[in-house]
Parts: C-alpha cells; structure tokens; sequence
C-alpha cells in the first residue's frame, strides 16, 4: 500500500506531460482563432497576392 501512494504521489508531481499538453491547447487555440478569421485572412492574402500581381505585371 505504501508503495501506491509513493508511486501515485511521484505520478502526480511528474510534469514532464505538461508542456506536451500546454503546446496542444496552443495549437487549438490558434487553429480556433484561424478558423474564426478565417474569412477575413483569406480577404487578405487575396488582396496582398492582387498587389503583387499588379506590381509583377507593371514591370514587365
């Protein structure tokens, strides 16, 4: 029995999971708030693709 609690209370100060996790909730987020925006990011890379473009083509 004393060896369960040993082994449960190192399990449970263990932190070497909590950047695996901490990364995943980032990415979650960030594809959370693409996805949001996404419409809008797309209006903008449209538009930054648009001046280049035209920028291209008056050089030539």
């Amino acid at each position: 029995m004393k060896n369960l609690k040993k082994n449960l209370k190192s399990i449970l100060k263990d932190e070497s999971a909590q950047g695996a996790t901490e990364y995943i909730l980032l990415a979650v987020v960030v594809v959370g708030i693409v996805m949001m925006f996404k419409t809008d990011i797309m209006e903008a890379i449209r538009s930054k693709m648009d001046q280049l473009k035209g920028k291209i083509m008056a050089v030539e």
